[in-house]
């Protein structure tokens, strides 16, 4: 049985809202100033002019609770979770708390958007090599994202979810797929390989499309996305 005091720790734990839709990266928690007990990732902080001690912690891919302890009193602060409580004080709380979770978020999360493990393995080998993120830039298609050199700002990925049927593909179930560069001398090759489909929303002359559904194992899509990274040169903006 749950005592009194616990009941009351469980009360003042919060989800927040800013890691709606996002998944946490373990490498980067370390780094930011996360310490981890068993499986659960904590970093604390004081807000608020140092009246208020800030825990955040992190289990799984995206449980991100907060707690906020008065340090004069010792007693857990829960005004600011009252959606009716307004004023400067509370106010100034919920801006810094807000704050400081957004910064964790920029830092340690990315877009929980791609469920397959070759899309998370191809993001993963991009920013390990090329320290390169995903950019999602359509409002209207927040499923579709790119990765692009940034030497030359030029695209060599566009990664999507999309059902099926609009690749041609026998099914109206969504599916992840990428785009990629295709060298010039590789193109009849590619033509010819069933696995491999035309460019996506892309000039089919110079991209084509693979299907993350394991037809193309990783290793070869990772040597097409290097060939792609390559094949994004141009005129680099000074």
């Amino acid at each position: 049985m749950a005592t009194k005091k616990n009941t009351k720790v469980a009360a003042a734990m919060s989800q927040s809202p800013v890691f709606s839709r996002l998944r946490v990266r373990p490498e980067t928690l370390a780094a930011f100033g996360f310490r981890k007990s068993g499986r659960k990732w904590s970093l604390n902080k004081p807000l608020v002019d140092g009246a208020f001690d800030c825990t955040v912690a992190i289990e799984g891919e995206n449980d991100v609770s907060t707690r906020l302890v008065d340090v004069a009193t010792g007693e857990d602060y829960t005004l600011h979770l009252m959606p009716s409580a307004t004023g400067a004080f509370v106010g100034r709380v919920r801006s810094e708390l807000d704050a400081f979770l957004a910064e964790i978020a920029a830092a340690c999360f990315e877009r929980d958007v791609f469920k397959t493990d070759l899309a998370r393995e191809i993001v993963a080998y991009a920013r390990e090599h090329y320290g390169d993120e995903l950019e999602f830039l359509w409002s209207q298609f927040p499923e579709d994202a790119i990765l692009r050199r940034k030497d030359t700002e030029k695209w060599y990925l566009l990664i999507v979810r999309v059902p099926g049927g609009k690749l041609g593909l026998p099914t109206d179930g969504k599916v992840e797929a990428i785009d990629l560069r295709v060298p010039p001398e590789s193109a009849d090759a590619i033509a010819a390989d069933s696995r491999l489909l035309p460019g996506y929303h892309m000039n089919k002359k110079s991209w084509f499309t693979i299907v993350l559904d394991g037809s193309v194992p990783k290793d070869e899509i990772l040597a097409w996305l290097r060939r792609s990274y390559e094949l994004a040169v141009g005129k680099a903006k000074k």
